[in-house]
């Protein structure tokens, strides 16, 4: 029985809480948004109210039929400190990046397993998208490249990115 709109407890920002925004954009759930800071006020995760909701004090949180399901990687961010940030992300999505383009070339179609956007889509996407930030060149990722400029073209990546949603800074926005 539905107890109501699922919410999702999300940042813009947070490559776990896009897949999920793509997910339920696929599937055309309509939900209702609720915008966590990871960076304001020491972090409103670790806020009271929403330690209540998630013990585990990580975005995404989705709250559906009165069940509360939680996910997160921000915590390896902060464990790695602002200082190594940059050098360990790029080490760290270059080695995936280099394995998974070796990967595609026997599974990729359109999207990475084949014509039908699967949920190695749902991770790529976001993971492209932490590249761009951390500055990964992806000259050397060409069949990355290409599904995930065919995944953006589609509308539930489109709706779901981090720059059109409500908590996107305005400097960030689309």
């Amino acid at each position: 029985m539905q107890v109501g709109k699922p919410i999702l407890y999300s940042y813009f920002r947070s490559s776990c809480s896009w897949r999920v925004r793509i997910a339920l954009a696929l599937k055309n759930i309509d939900y209702e948004t609720v915008a966590v800071n990871l960076t304001k006020d020491g972090g409103q995760q670790f806020s009271e109210g929403f330690q209540a909701l998630n013990p585990m004090k990580q975005v995404p949180a989705l709250k559906i039929d009165g069940i509360t399901i939680g996910q997160s990687n921000l915590s390896v961010l902060k464990q790695v400190g602002q200082e190594n940030q940059l050098t360990w992300a790029q080490q760290a999505i270059t080695s995936g990046f280099n394995a998974l383009e070796q990967i595609l070339q026997s599974t990729a179609g359109r999207y990475c397993v084949g014509d039908e956007v699967s949920m190695a889509d749902l991770c790529l996407a976001p993971q492209v998208a932490n590249a761009d930030r951390f500055k990964v060149d992806l000259t050397p990722y060409p069949t990355i490249s290409r599904i995930n400029k065919s995944l953006l073209a589609l509308e539930a990546f489109h709706v779901s990115h981090p720059c059109r949603q409500p908590d996107t800074p305005p400097e960030l926005r689309a």
